[in-house]
């Protein structure tokens, strides 16, 4: 699964249970009307506003009663949803990207910006080059060392 993917539902889910949780709704049906236009597909415009209200009332709940593993099955569900958005849409994965970096990223705590971030990071492409990343110390050597 697309890193960005995994990054969209883990902030959708945490953005959901914000104050901000209109507005995420909104942004993620928007992507939604825009995918099934392309596919010249009718659909309810309240379908998609009412599962993420129901989303939203999951997760709430889940944070309430201290369930861990509820709201990371909602993040899993939703993950695949929109894996098979950007799978039949493979146009829109950009858009994602952009979503979650402009909206649901700054909507989310630390702890979930950290998790998003660290995904997102993984989603980077390098070209032409290696790339390397380390939390702490880190040697590289090329060639031959020298004394």
């Amino acid at each position: 699964m697309d890193p960005i993917v995994l990054a969209a539902g883990t902030a959708l889910v945490s953005a959901m249970a914000t104050d901000a949780w209109q507005r995420t709704a909104a942004s993620i049906a928007d992507l939604w009307k825009r995918a099934r236009a392309t596919e010249g597909e009718v659909i309810d415009p309240d379908r998609i506003p009412n599962e993420l209200a129901t989303l939203r009332t999951n997760v709430v709940r889940a944070r309430t009663d201290s369930d861990p593993e509820m709201e990371e099955s909602l993040t899993g569900l939703w993950r695949l949803r929109l894996h098979a958005l950007i799978e039949q849409n493979p146009s829109l994965a950009e858009d994602l990207r952009s979503l979650v970096q402009e909206s649901l990223l700054p909507e989310v705590d630390d702890r979930a910006r950290v998790r998003v971030e660290t995904l997102i990071q993984q989603s980077a492409k390098v070209s032409g080059g290696t790339n390397y990343m380390a939390g702490r110390d880190m040697r590289v050597h090329s060639g031959e060392e020298t004394p």
